[in-house]
Formats: C-alpha cells, structure tokens, sequence
C-alpha cells in the first residue's frame, strides 16, 4: 500500500484568509517604510503581491487597509509583550512583586521602539485632517486599548492589578510613554538608556505601595 500522502487542498475561505493576511502585512510593511503618504494601494498590491481584484475585494478603501493594517499588528505585538512578560517572570522569578513591576515596565517600554507604534504614529497625523481615517480608527483604538489594559493587567499581576491606583498608574505609564516615544522621530538614541525608564519604575512603586495590597 502506498504511504505517499495526498496533498489536501486549502479551502476557498483559508486562500481568502491567507490573502487577507498578506495584504494586511504588506500594507504594515509599505506604512512603516515610507508613511501614510507612501503607502498606495498599487505599493501594497506589489508587496503583497495580490491582483488589484483580490486587494480591492478585501479592504475597497486604502485607508480602512491601513487602519486595519496597523490595528493587525499592534493586536499581535500586544500579545507578544505580554508572552515576553510571562516567560521573563518564569524563567527568573522576580523577588517580590515591584521586581516584577520593574521587568513589566521594561518590555511595555521597549514595545513603543516597535513598527507597531510608528504605523499608528504615521495614522494618528494622516487623521488630523482625514475624516475617514479619524472615523475608521476611533472605534478600532478603543478596542485595541482595552485589550491593552487587559493586558497589562495580566503582565503586572493580580496582586497588583488589584491595588486602587493601578489603573492611575497604567494609564500614566501608556500616555507618558507614548510621549516620550515621540521624541525619538528626531533624535534616535538606545531606548534602554532613556532616563525616563528608572522614572517609571518609581513612580510604579509609589502609587502601588502607597495604595497598599
């Protein structure tokens, strides 16, 4: 009896899906080499290498593409974060629950040196004075920051997720980040050095013990 294996042919929803993804990563990839103004449609066709049918079939509007491009990995780089946060806490256990807080704050930093936050930089401006845009990110920001906030409830544990000012704590990190990020379009240097980063952490113990377990 033959043991060769019959080739088992992908359905027409997975070819779609497959697609789908490419175009979505092709458009990432055309937003962060060359910003919003660069980012075509004909641009990602090429990279994603896709007829003009197969992308206009999925995304009929080049800014909806974007947004959802960007929105695609900012969802895949939050879980990242928070995978890289869990296997940091396993492999070497932190001393105490500021330890970990020290370590989550780290890698939240270095996700704002990542492609995902300079998509959404290069569609935060292009939205200033592009209703389309502006309508398409609203309700896709919300959902990406409270999946952000569950998130970083889940890096920081429950122990001092449960804490009363953990929230005022979490939105000041993600706000204070996002800004000192910024500066980074003119004046690149190794995030790991930014004197914010042992600022963070203080501030972190601060409003967590003051709040009190």
């Amino acid at each position: 009896m033959s043991t060769e294996r019959v080739p088992v042919s992908r359905t027409r929803a997975q070819r779609s899906e497959d697609s789908r993804a490419r175009i979505l990563d092709a458009a990432v990839t055309c937003l962060i080499d060359g910003g919003y103004a660069r980012a075509t449609t004909l641009t990602i066709q090429s990279e994603a290498a896709v007829s003009r049918g197969r992308l206009l079939h999925h995304f009929p509007s080049r800014d909806r593409l974007l947004v959802a491009a960007a929105q695609h990995l900012a969802v895949k780089r939050v879980a990242d974060t928070e995978r890289r946060v869990r296997q940091v806490v396993e492999q070497n256990p932190p001393a105490d629950v500021f330890e970990r807080a020290d370590r989550v704050i780290e890698l939240l930093w270095e996700s704002f040196s990542e492609p995902h936050f300079w998509a959404s930089i290069e569609l935060w401006t292009a939205a200033r004075v592009n209703g389309e845009i502006a309508d398409a990110l609203r309700p896709e920001e919300r959902r990406l920051g409270a999946a952000i906030r569950g998130s970083m409830a889940r890096m920081f544990g429950e122990e001092l997720a449960s804490r009363a000012r953990f929230r005022q704590l979490r939105d000041l990190l993600l706000t204070s980040m996002r800004g000192a990020a910024m500066t980074y379009t003119f004046d690149p240097r190794d995030p790991r050095n930014d004197s914010m980063l042992e600022q963070w952490k203080d501030l972190a113990r601060v409003l967590l013990a003051c709040s009190g377990a």
